[in-house]
């Protein structure tokens, strides 16, 4: 599968925005998708997961704030976030994989899109 991360940008803190992955191919909805994010000089770290099934899992620091969703139809996975923060600043990427459990070492990423929040 191939994922094509879209919907960064730059916004005030408070703000709001939704980034999006889409995948190629006809079997997204076998693959547990996830997001995860990486900000200079840091290691990437986990933001949120929505299993094949649709339950979804979340950082702590970004619970309440952030919606993880999936469209198997439109093959997409979509992350909302809102009450953004400026240590949200980072790269966002995504990535597939059989589970959750093993999206970390799954090799179908894409390939990251900037969030950036300003204080």
């Amino acid at each position: 599968v191939q994922l094509q991360a879209s919907g960064g940008g730059s916004v005030q803190a408070g703000g709001s925005l939704r980034v999006s992955c889409a995948a190629s191919g006809r079997t997204f909805s076998s693959y547990a998708m996830g997001w995860f994010r990486q900000a200079p000089g840091k290691e990437r770290e986990f933001v949120a997961a929505i299993s094949r099934s649709g339950s979804t899992y979340y950082a702590d620091s970004v619970k309440g704030r952030f919606t993880i969703s999936r469209d198997n139809v439109k093959n997409t996975v979509y992350l909302q976030m809102n009450s953004l923060k400026p240590e949200d600043t980072a790269v966002h990427s995504c990535a597939a994989g059989p589970s959750i459990a093993v999206l970390t070492s799954s090799p179908y990423w894409g390939q990251g899109t900037q969030v950036t929040v300003s204080s």
